[in-house]
């Protein structure tokens, strides 16, 4: 089936309606950078897709065409015309209006393996990705239309590290598939884009038991980044400075190295022996 590219400003015109900039609205509206996205996802015709951030329907048409079901979520109530009227003749596509962060993704996706697409404003990435991928009934894979910076930053190595990016990778790999330029959106954003993939991992590279102990570290960790671990562990743990050390030492990492330059894999062993040493503690 060979689609039209949609009218996005005649379509928004019709209904009398604008992007709105507090909801971060910016339209992918170029049909290569579409096609990009669907590439990216790897959508077969098996396939059950979660589409976050449906806008106006140029996405959900390409998955329609794709896939075998589309769940297509949105959360600007105004945008549910508009965008009825551009899928009317998908009968696999079912809208729903609501914020994906409310929605219990369990009820609204009753199989597993399922795929998220989304083009999603900065100010939800942390939280989207998070919900997704900690979810009892996981995606397989998430494809993300967002900030090119956000998307560098979670695709981190150490020395460059973060808590969004060691909350990403310790669910699964991060992929940047493309990078996409203001034209290819409407309204045009002032910032370039990337297709960001993430594959989850069928367990999560840090034992489920630990998982907990791992965040707080993380979180302690990079709280005060500019210091050293000893400093920022010691600030953010309720540790002493010399508490903090022994440990770090005992992990065999250098307290006077930084946060972002941990390996994941040196959170999670660092992560083993704070549990050790708490489930001692607590034995006494």
């Amino acid at each position: 089936m060979t689609l039209t590219p949609l009218d996005i400003p005649t379509i928004l015109q019709r209904y009398n309606l604008r992007p709105d900039k507090r909801l971060g609205q910016h339209f992918l509206i170029d049909q290569f950078a579409l096609e990009e996205v669907i590439e990216a996802a790897e959508v077969e015709k098996s396939d059950v897709v979660l589409e976050i951030g449906a806008g106006l329907g140029s996405l959900t048409r390409l998955l329609a065409i794709h896939a075998r079901n589309v769940l297509a979520v949105e959360l600007d109530s105004k945008l549910i015309p508009p965008l009825k009227e551009v899928i009317s003749g998908f009968p696999n596509v079912e809208i729903i209006q609501g914020d994906i962060l409310r929605l219990n993704l369990n009820q609204l996706m009753n199989v597993s393996g399922f795929l998220v697409i989304a083009n999603i404003p900065y100010y939800i990435t942390s939280a989207l990705i998070r919900n997704m991928l900690e979810t009892s009934r996981p995606p397989k894979r998430l494809v993300l239309t967002l900030q090119r910076e956000v998307a560098e930053r979670i695709c981190a190595s150490p020395g460059k590290m973060s808590v969004l990016a060691l909350s990403v990778q310790v669910y699964g790999k991060p992929d940047i598939m493309a990078y996409l330029p203001p034209a290819v959106f409407y309204p045009q954003p002032n910032v370039d884009s990337a297709i960001l993939r993430v594959d989850r991992y069928p367990e999560p590279q840090i034992p489920i038991g630990l998982l907990p102990t791992f965040f707080r570290l993380v979180k302690a960790g990079f709280s005060q980044k500019r210091k050293t671990l000893r400093n920022s562990l010691a600030g953010g743990m309720r540790w002493k400075p010399a508490q903090s050390e022994a440990i770090l030492y005992q992990s065999g990492i250098n307290s006077m190295r930084r946060a972002e330059t941990l390996s994941l894999k040196e959170w999670g062993e660092l992560a083993d022996i704070v549990n050790k040493l708490e489930n001692e503690t607590t034995m006494k």
